[in-house]
Parts: C-alpha cells; structure tokens; sequence
C-alpha cells in the first residue's frame, strides 16, 4: 500500500526455506529489503526496482541441471554490489564464467556438506571484518554442489574442509559470495557479514517505524480520502496495530468490527472492548456472535472442517456488521510481508495446503471492497516496534500469537462448551504460572491443548475419570520453525500441580517437546 522512499535492497529468492531469515538480518540493521522469486525479476524488474544491493538467496536446484533458475544477466552490468549465499553463489559462479562441480545428490561426483562447519580466512576483506577473532567462524552450510573454478576476477577469502571457495569476492565490482548460511543462527557471526555487506553498499540505516509510521499515514490518508473504511478486529497484535494506525490518520472515518466467536481466552473480549471502546474512543462494533458459531461447532472433530466453519462463519458475520456501516468503500486487515511473501509461490505453482488459514479472504470481491493494508511491507517484529511507536500498551505489544480460529483448534477432537470452559481456566493458570516466574518475555508462544482422551485419576480417596492436557511452549523467529522453551522439571511439577488443583476436569498434565518441524507449532 504504501510507497517506499527508502534506499532499497533486493533478495532474489531461489527457493531457499530460509530466504525470510536474510530479510529479517537486514530489517534488523534498518535497511529496506524486499524478496522476490527469481523468475519474477527481469531485466525490466530490475530497472524498475532500482535496487542498491542485491542478495542472491540459496536454494534446491543445481545449476548444473538444464533450466535451473538463474539470475537477470543485467544484474551484472547494473554497476550495484551483489551478494550470492550458497546456491545464489553458484549462480554467480556459473554466469560468470566459474565452475560448479554437482555434488552426489545431482548426479555428481563432488563432496556434500551439511552442518556445522569452520571457515578459515585466506586474506583480508572488508566483508569480513569482524571475523576471524580467533583465527575461524562457524557457519552453517547445506549443499551438494560446489564451486571447483573461480569465475574470473574472484579470489578466494575464506575455506572449509569441504569448500575451497568458501569465501570469494571480485571487489572491483563489489561482487561477493559464501558457500554457506550467515542469516540462519548457527553462524553465529553472520549478522555481523550482513552489517559489513550493507555498510559497503552505502545504506544509511534509515528504516525506521517512526519513520515508517508518517509515511503510512499519510498514503492510508491518500488513498481512503473521505471515505468511511472497516476493519476486521481479531484482538490480535497485527490487526490491533493496523486498526490504531489507520485511526490515527483517519480518525472516525474508521469502523472496526470485533467478532466474538466464544473461542477466546478467559477475559479476552472484555479486554478487546476496553482497549479500543474505551482507551481510543473508536467507531467499535462487538458483534456477539458466540452461540453461532458455538452451535455449528458443537461436535465437529475434524480440523479443516472447525476451520472452514469458523471461515465461513466470520464472513458472514463480519459482512453482515459491516453492510451497517453506510458508504463504507475500504476494508483494513492486518496483513504482514511474510504473508506478502508466502502468497507468491516460489515454484509458480501451488504450494501443499499444511492447513487452512482463517482471514477474511473473499470479502473484498463480496462486498466490492478496496483494500487497506498498512503493514504488508512489516515483519511480526516490526509491527510490535510500530505498536510501540503508536503508544498501544506493552502488555498488549507482547502478547504471544494467537490464531484466528482460537481454541478450537487447541482442542482437538470433538468441541464441546464444557471442554473449551475447562481449557479457558486451565490456559489461564498456565499463563500465569508463566508470568509469576518472569518467562513471558522469553517464550515466542504458550498455551494448553485439552486432549481427546480421559485417563484414570486418584484424588484423595476417589478415583477420578478426567481429561488430560497438553502444556505448549515455543521459541521461534517467525513462526515457521519452532523448539520447545526447556522448563525446569520444578516448573513444570508446579504448574501440574496447580492446573490439576485448581480445574476441575483435568487430572493429568504433559508437556510437548516436539518442535517444529515435525510438528506445527498448535495442534490443529
């Protein structure tokens, strides 16, 4: 939505799982990045985005095979640094007159590395400095081919066991290249190759959400002029930052709807109320719509079908609350870049359906709607940065994601009101157990599945048949990979003691160590 001002850099995604991890590094460093698939990015593209810096991502091809993706060869002539990560340097190499060896995964004879390894230096580079305190850096590779000849005017900077050129740059042309991983944490100095990268670029840090929070304002006001505009209000980070950004700009003009399904935390609407009712003095619609969707729900087990219902549901709702407001031409939601970047398959074809996604997705067409997203160009971070900047409560900042279908999908199996009633009180001491021992801050994500399964129990003299639970607690960067938060087994004997003392309806407590991947981070 809104137009960038900034110097920019440009990540040309070849399929790596790891692209959104460069973005966040440079984001991090206050530089403006934008990714794109590389099939995307043509010579026009290029000329057009008038990029800085570009990144080459890595990726799973080899560019030994026929029709592997390459990049622009304008990119090359175009007269800006340019960086290749792994697969991204063996496309340097290849078009630029160098040698990649395929490794046995495709075909070749060459030597895989996967994992942790050690880069020693071979000279100095500006790239490189702050490497090399003691004598080598750790770094993360993860490749099957490599680079056997230097294209011409390259030199090698830096070598592993299994790769010669681990390290290369043509520094007459601000050309430069690593073999391995630097934005993924198991190099645990690549933060610092990014800052070298972008300082050698000539970026000036000047990405900020003080600076981005004007800017916004005044496209939202640009674009929405007059017009009256709705907003979806889940409650959650994302939406209540978009619903405050776009109130300041356009004060009443601004509808928001809040969708109470009955699948919120304990207090969790009384909170949303107070929040927008009260503190922003907002045009706030509470749309108690909880015996709806409490009555379609009220025995489903299957996890698609709770959420097509709840899709479909909220539509319905939200298009009815809305249809009130008169001449209202705009309809905000909170979406973020990785969502931008998810969208737009790599591939170009469609990607495998994990689960489905509860948003307002069809409404805009329905209603003949125009959109307002003032966070598409926002990483999760950034949007908690801008929150801050807007003056929401940290409290509020904080708060861990919660999904969209809520606690249906924390309880799996069939859905009943007593079970969500037993899982709201449950969450509840969890959460606060949490608090009480200062983690909140830590932990990315926690919450409590009720299980659909009843064990035997003995409390006091009687034997007990109740549910178990599932304790839940992540640590991420975005979402897309996930470990467990390691407690201590003296926390988690507490927090048993008091869910199973304190809910009736639980006597057994677990604790899911599973990370992500294999797992997905909720349960359903």
């Amino acid at each position: 939505m809104t137009e960038i001002s900034h110097d920019r850099l440009l990540i040309i995604d070849f399929g790596s799982q790891v692209t959104q991890l460069i973005a966040r590094r440079l984001r991090e460093l206050n530089v403006y990045c934008e990714i794109h698939p590389y099939q995307n990015v043509t010579d026009t593209f290029l000329a057009d985005f008038a990029p800085k810096a570009v990144i080459l991502s890595g990726g799973p091809d080899s560019v030994t095979r026929d029709g592997s993706p390459r990049a622009p060869e304008s990119l090359f002539t175009f007269g800006v640094p340019v960086l290749g990560i792994c697969y991204g340097q063996q496309v340097m190499m290849q078009q630029l007159g160098g040698k990649v060896e395929g490794g046995k995964i495709s075909g070749g004879g060459g030597t895989a590395e996967f994992g942790r390894a050690f880069v020693t230096p071979e000279n100095t580079l500006g790239l490189l400095d702050g490497w090399f305190a003691d004598g080598k850096e750790q770094v993360w590779m993860s490749h099957g081919d490599h680079v056997s000849a230097l294209a011409p005017g390259f030199e090698v900077y830096g070598t592993s066991p299994n790769a010669p050129y681990a390290i290369t740059a043509d520094t007459s042309r601000n050309f430069y290249a690593v073999q391995f991983h630097p934005e993924v944490h198991h190099t645990p100095n690549g933060a610092k190759l990014y800052e070298n990268f972008v300082k050698l670029a000539g970026f000036s840090g000047d990405w900020t959400m003080d600076a981005y929070r004007e800017q916004a304002i005044e496209a939202i006001r640009a674009q929405v002029g007059d017009k009256k505009v709705i907003c979806g209000l889940s409650g959650g980070v994302d939406s209540s930052v978009a619903a405050v950004l776009i109130h300041e700009a356009i004060g009443d003009q601004l509808t928001c709807v809040f969708v109470d399904h009955g699948l919120l935390r304990k207090g969790e609407s009384d909170e949303v109320v107070a929040m927008f009712r009260d503190n922003y003095n907002m045009q706030f619609i509470h749309a108690e719509e909880q015996e709806l969707f409490l009555g379609e729900l009220d025995g489903q087990d299957d996890p698609e079908t709770k959420r097509k219902i709840i899709g479909r549901l909220f539509i319905d709702v939200f298009q009815k609350y809305a249809g009130e407001i008169e001449g209202a031409e705009f309809l905000a939601q909170g979406t973020l870049y990785p969502d931008v970047i998810e969208s737009v398959s790599f591939s170009g074809g469609p990607s495998v359906t994990i689960k489905s996604h509860h948003n307002v997705g069809g409404l805009p067409e329905k209603m003949g709607l125009k959109l307002v997203e003032p966070l598409r160009e926002l990483f999760k971070d950034e949007v908690r940065a801008l929150g801050r900047e807007l003056g929401l409560p940290s409290s509020f900042i904080g708060r861990h994601p919660f999904p969209g279908p809520g606690l249906a999908i924390r309880c799996p199996g069939e859905i009943t009101r007593a079970k969500l009633d037993i899982l709201r009180e449950a969450d509840a001491v969890y959460i606060d157990q949490i608090r009480k021992h200062g983690l909140y801050d830590e932990i990315w994500q926690a919450f409590v599945a009720i299980l659909p399964v009843r064990t035997v129990g003995v409390m006091g003299d009687g034997r007990t048949y109740d549910f178990a639970c599932a304790l839940r607690a992540v640590n991420s960067v975005d979402g897309m990979t996930a470990d467990y938060y390691p407690f201590s087994h003296e926390f988690l004997g507490e927090t048993a003691t008091r869910i199973i003392n304190e809910v009736p309806g639980i006597n057994r407590v677990t604790y899911d160590i599973t990370s992500k991947p294999p797992g997905t981070i909720e349960w359903e």
